[in-house]
């Protein structure tokens, strides 16, 4: 999840040791490595609570899949494990759906950046997403009222759309989807 990020103990962290976790907090793990996720502040909520729903009332109207917001878990491998603060998972894809969690790869992830999570979100985190094969990635900057649309091709990510304050996103990924900039952006 894409907020104020914690390290913990130095030691190699699979999906089996996160499921021994206590439930009070919420965690990732990136390559292994055990992160703490602390609660984000209201201006990440408004966005991401503004960008789910008119993403999940697009979707569910045209039949297209699901959308999950954090928290939920989603496990790439043992040592990929996730908490994206919106995910897409296609009709097609709803076998990487199951009742803990989604083991699998979805079709779209957004992660809202935080001063702590700028690095892992834009670097990391984007790499694993493209290893693994999703299909869009967006990357949103509340503090630079930024976004970046990635779509893989050829199994990489391309900079489909960057955005500013204004326009209309759509992640390509989400047929016909478009969300204009402002709106998602306000409280």
């Amino acid at each position: 999840m894409s907020q104020e990020t914690v390290k913990i103990e130095a030691k190699r962290w699979t999906y089996q040791d996160y499921l021994k976790l206590p439930d009070e907090e919420r965690y990732e793990i990136i390559n292994g490595e055990l992160f703490m996720v602390l609660a984000p502040n209201l201006f990440h909520q408004d966005i991401s609570r503004n960008l789910e729903y008119l993403m999940w009332n697009y979707v569910r109207e045209k039949n297209l899949g699901v959308v999950y917001y954090a928290p939920v878990d989603v496990v790439l491998s043992e040592e990929n494990v996730f908490q994206p603060d919106i995910v897409f998972v296609s009709r097609d894809n709803f076998g990487i759906l199951k009742e803990k969690a989604i083991f699998g790869v979805p079709d779209l992830v957004v992660e809202i950046i935080s001063p702590s999570s700028i690095y892992n979100d834009m670097n990391v985190k984007r790499e694993i997403y493209e290893k693994f094969g999703v299909k869009g990635y967006w990357i949103v900057d509340p503090a630079n009222k930024a976004i970046q649309i990635f779509t893989l091709e050829s199994g990489k990510f391309k900079l489909h759309f960057f955005g500013y304050e204004t326009g209309k996103a759509s992640p390509k990924i989400i047929q016909d989807f478009e969300v204009e900039l402002e709106k998602f952006s306000k409280a």
